[in-house]
């Protein structure tokens, strides 16, 4: 009778749980959508007490785990605890502010917290579901609402502050700098994943959800997805070869029907065409190129304002240089911020300064000094940038068990090199559950 209860117990735990982890995971999701409909604009700081309080029930209260749960799980902690370290010696390096700190770190770490969340619990196959079913709604909402927006800010319905209909189909990231590029890339990751996986839904519905993501793509004019999209299942590709994965075949046709067609689509679709520009300008990544030039700015940019040995180190300090909390956040939320002791930098200023002083800033953000993995560096050195990759090489080696969950890290790997999705907290969040509800259904098939 009281292994009965147990049981029950442990299953009511894990069930509130699961709960628990779909509101923290929806505070970071919906903050922005929020903030344009009127809501104040501390609810996009929400976020970042709930996830890790979550984190904190989650692993106090779960009391069954299996040896490799309890293993991935102290690894990941390690991580955590390593990169706060970190950015705390970054920030007493350069004085920055503590809610520099705060903020840098939830930033960078809260997609490890989610994932981390996500595996300590031993999910059943109904609580998967349950959890799949939430994110598809997620993932519906913010598809649906792209393809809303377009039209009524055309129309000019709908004000989105200077965005034109193309470029404001954000959906649930409306409004921000780059929230159709965002929004776009959530899109995609989620009809892939129900394409590919979902396979008990109707092959119909499947198909329209990623042919209707695919569209989100050309109606927002997301084009640095696609190429990033591109280069990361190139990417995929060489490593099945390089493991002679029998897989590397199929990946292969496909990459010779969507190459075609896109060659197809250059000279046939007035869309793409605006892709021909790119191309005649990819020799501006040469020696003395512009685009080279300005994209590895922030390299001498940083190098010139260290006063020590201790900054290739440990950098400029949290939210003092490239990244979305140097280039914007603190900027934008300076009235919240400000009076919390919040610092910023020089060097941030020179790399926006140098970016706009360029012709080549008229092109595309493609070419923006302000990028995640500049970001990173930047702020922490060599130091963090090397508990970061820690912390990826762990979702990487023991979370991203397919192909699909590799595609999707190496997407945000590629992605931090053209501009600051990385500190997207509602798209990291997504990738991160995806990656996770990924892991929990390999874990229940194989009994792990």
């Amino acid at each position: 009778m009281s292994q009965l209860v147990l049981r029950k117990s442990n299953k009511q735990t894990t069930l509130s749980n699961s709960l628990l982890i779909g509101f923290a995971f929806s505070t970071a999701y919906f903050p922005r959508i929020l903030d344009a409909a009127g809501a104040p604009a501390p609810v996009n700081f929400v976020h970042f007490v709930v996830v890790p309080l979550v984190v904190l029930i989650v692993l106090t209260t779960t009391r069954t785990r299996t040896k490799q749960q309890a293993r991935i799980t102290d690894q990941l902690l390690t991580g955590l605890f390593i990169l706060f370290g970190v950015i705390i010696i970054s920030a007493i390096v350069n004085e920055a502010g503590y809610i520099n700190v705060i903020v840098e770190y939830m930033l960078l770490a809260e997609p490890f917290m989610l994932l981390l969340a996500i595996v300590a619990i031993p999910m059943s196959l109904a609580q998967i579901k349950r959890f799949q079913r939430f994110i598809f709604a997620c993932a519906t909402i913010n598809l649906l609402l792209a393809f809303v927006q377009k039209p009524l800010i055309d129309a000019g319905l709908l004000f989105a502050q200077g965005f034109n209909g193309t470029d404001g189909a954000q959906g649930v990231f409306f409004v921000s700098g780059a929230g159709n590029y965002v929004s776009s890339t959530v899109s995609l990751k989620f009809g892939l994943y129900f394409f590919l996986l979902q396979k008990k839904s109707p092959i119909w519905l499947r198909g329209i959800w990623l042919a209707a993501a695919v569209m989100q793509l050309i109606i927002s004019d997301s084009k640095q997805i696609m190429i990033a999209g591109g280069i990361a299942f190139g990417i995929l590709i060489v490593r099945s070869l390089l493991k002679s994965n029998r897989k590397a075949l199929v990946y292969l046709i496909v990459a010779a029907a969507v190459g075609s067609g896109f060659i197809w689509a250059l000279n046939n679709v007035e869309y793409f065409a605006a892709f021909e520009n790119g191309i005649k300008k990819l020799s501006e990544w040469g020696a003395e190129g512009e685009a080279r030039k300005i994209k590895l700015a922030p390299l001498k940019i940083a190098v010139s304002h260290y006063t020590s040995g201790l900054n290739w180190l440990f950098g400029l300090g949290p939210g003092h240089s490239f990244g979305r909390l140097g280039g914007w956040f603190l900027r934008d939320y300076a009235g919240l911020l400000q009076p919390l002791g919040a610092t910023i930098h020089p060097a941030s200023t020179d790399a926006m300064y140098a970016y706009w002083n360029s012709w080549i800033a008229q092109e595309s953000t493609f070419y923006h000094p302000f990028y995640g993995w500049a970001g990173i560096w930047g702020d922490l050195g060599l130091v963090g940038l090397a508990a970061y990759v820690y912390l990826g090489y762990l979702a990487w080696t023991k979370l991203a068990l397919s192909d699909l969950s590799r595609l999707y890290i190496l997407i945000v790997v590629v992605v931090g090199l053209i501009f600051t999705q990385m500190e997207e907290p509602g798209y990291m969040l997504f990738t991160a559950a995806l990656i996770g509800l990924n892991w929990q259904s390999y874990r229940l098939k194989n009994n792990r």
